[in-house]
Parts: structure tokens; C-alpha cells; sequence
């Protein structure tokens, strides 16, 4: 028997490692870059403080939170892919890198479909097609269901040393529904804000608003091109040329993702929401204030410009 059949290339007991075997019988057939996933890292991890401190200034408790649980699965993911460069066959790293940077989106996507209420209720209300609470309901309960698909299928595949193709089908069902979720949402959105322009209310509105919705768009937009790259990914299984593609994951992966992380800093509910919150508190305070002082120098000057005999 040769020596070859004694490697084992995929599973929780490969054995294969650089000196051994050819990187083109990895599961990947490339070895991770490690420049690049070292950055994505760094750049995770700032992302995660900028949005507590955004969080923690704003109050935005629930907005933050999500978007810290995306980026440390981001940061996990990346160690993970870290690891596959020490070892391109490690199955630790790549079961850690495959279910955290899969899911690590939801939790933002999270964020945004309950922003979308607070958004419309901003704006006009009144022009939105739907109740907003409805919304929430309609958009949050499909993200949880994308979620715990992308779980399963990863945790499938990590029971099964990689070889059940049940898993990548349950992984590839949580993409596609989140694919869905988002095409409504972008339908849903665009067409408030489509109303929302040709009404009489569609000029007032400062640079705040603009760049608010302006970036919130780039988010969503990035984030649903990344998950049809991600989809069309795994439609193949692991042997298929996409997965195999190390420059289209750094792009269409990598890139996109860190890029609506970091566009929600300005698409971010505190950037509009709680500024024009605390405008409205400070003109109801001055209104409180302003008028017992004008009362009080009403009183002040009748009295002494009265006439005594």
C-alpha cells in the first residue's frame, strides 16, 4: 500500500501537514493568507471598539450589542483561518472559521430591520406601507431562522468530519433565506424612501439624514451582495472551484463585510436618532425655562412702574 493512502486530508483525524502533502489536497487547495486575515482581524477588533463606543455614547444598548456579536465572530473566524495557514488541514480552524465568518452577518442584519422602524417612524410614518412593530416581527424571526440554519448546517459538518453534504444543503438553506430577507428589506426600504422623495416632506431634511441613509443603504447593499457570493459558494459543496478562490473570498467576503461594518458607524441610529432627541429635550427645557423668567419680569417691572400717591 503507498504511503499516500496512510494521510488522511479532511476530518477531525487528518494527519496531512505541509511537509507531507500537496496543498492542492486541502480542503481550500490554497494556504490562507496570512497578511490578509491578520488584517481583517485588526480591523474587526477596531470595529468592535468603534461601536461601543458608539453604543455606550448614543445608548444604543441593543444596536451595539449586535454588532459587537458580529465582530467577534468575525475576529474568531479570522484566528481560525490564521490556524488553516499554520495548517491548512487544521479541522479545528476550519470548523471555527466556516460557522463564525458564515454567520457573523446576522447579527448586524439584526440591527438594521429594527433600525428600519425607528427610521420610518423619523421620517414619516405615515407614508410606510406597513405598521412598523410589524416589521419587526416579519424581519427579526427569519434572521434568528437564518441563524440557527447556518448553525446547524456548520455543526453538521463539524459531527460529521466534513463529509455530510446535509450540512452544506442546511448551511446554504440559512444563506438563502437571508438572501430573501434582505431583498425584502431593500424592496420594503426603497420604496418608503421612494414615497418618502416625492412627497412634500421629501426636502426637509439636513446632511445628518442623508448621510444616514446613505450609508445604511451601502450596508445592506454590501451585505446582500456578499451573501449571493456566499450562497453561490457553497451551492458546490466544498469541491467546488468557488470555495477554492481565495481572491474572490478576500473581495466578496473580507471586504464587503468590514466595509457595511464600518458604514454603519454613520448609518447608525445614535448618528440621527438621539442628536435630534437631545435637540428636542434642549428646546423643551428652554421652553420650560424661558417662560416663568419672562412671567417673573412681568411681575417685576408691573410693580415697580406702578404709581404710588
Amino acid at each position: 500500500m503507498a504511503q499516500q493512502d496512510y494521510f488522511i486530508h479532511f476530518g477531525p483525524n487528518a494527519n496531512c501537514t505541509l511537509e507531507l502533502c500537496s496543498i492542492d489536497e486541502s480542503v481550500y487547495g490554497y494556504r490562507p493568507s496570512l497578511a490578509a486575515n491578520v488584517i481583517f482581524a485588526g480591523l474587526f477588533t477596531l470595529a468592535l471598539g468603534v461601536h461601543a463606543y458608539l453604543g455606550a455614547r448614543w445608548k444604543t444598548w441593543t444596536f451595539m450589542w449586535c454588532l459587537i456579536l458580529s465582530c467577534l465572530h468575525e475576529i474568531t473566524g479570522y484566528v481560525g483561518r490564521i490556524i488553516m495557514w499554520n495548517n491548512p488541514w487544521s479541522f479545528v480552524g476550519f470548523i471555527i472559521q466556516i460557522i463564525c465568518i458564515t454567520q457573523a452577518p446576522v447579527f448586524y442584519c439584526a440591527a438594521i430591520y429594527v433600525t428600519l422602524h425607528q427610521t420610518i417612524d423619523h421620517f414619516s410614518p405615515s407614508l410606510a406601507r406597513f405598521p412598523t412593530k410589524v416589521l419587526i416581527w416579519i424581519f427579526v424571526p427569519f434572521d434568528v431562522t437564518s441563524l440557527a440554519l447556518q448553525g446547524a448546517g456548520g455543526a453538521l459538518s463539524a459531527s460529521s468530519s466534513g463529509s455530510s453534504q446535509t450540512g452544506v444543503n442546511i448551511a446554504l438553506a440559512g444563506l438563502i433565506l437571508q438572501v430573501i430577507t434582505l431583498v425584502i428589506f431593500c424592496a420594503i426600504f426603497g420604496d418608503f424612501f421612494f414615497r418618502y422623495a416625492r412627497s412634500s416632506k421629501g426636502q426637509v431634511h439636513g446632511l445628518r439624514e442623508k448621510l444616514f441613509v446613505g450609508f445604511l443603504s451601502a450596508s445592506v447593499l454590501s451585505t446582500l451582495v456578499r451573501c449571493i457570493f456566499r450562497a453561490d459558494e457553497l451551492k458546490d459543496g466544498y469541491d467546488g472551484s468557488t470555495v477554492k478562490n481565495e481572491g474572490l473570498f478576500i473581495g466578496l467576503e473580507g471586504v464587503l463585510v468590514i466595509f457595511a461594518v464600518f458604514c454603519l458607524c454613520i448609518g447608525h441610529p445614535g448618528f440621527v436618532f438621539k442628536k435630534n432627541n437631545r435637540m428636542r429635550e434642549n428646546t423643551e427645557i428652554n421652553k420650560d425655562v424661558t417662560v416663568p423668567l419672562t412671567q417673573q419680569n412681568f411681575g417685576y417691572e408691573h410693580i415697580h412702574s406702578t404709581t404710588y400717591p
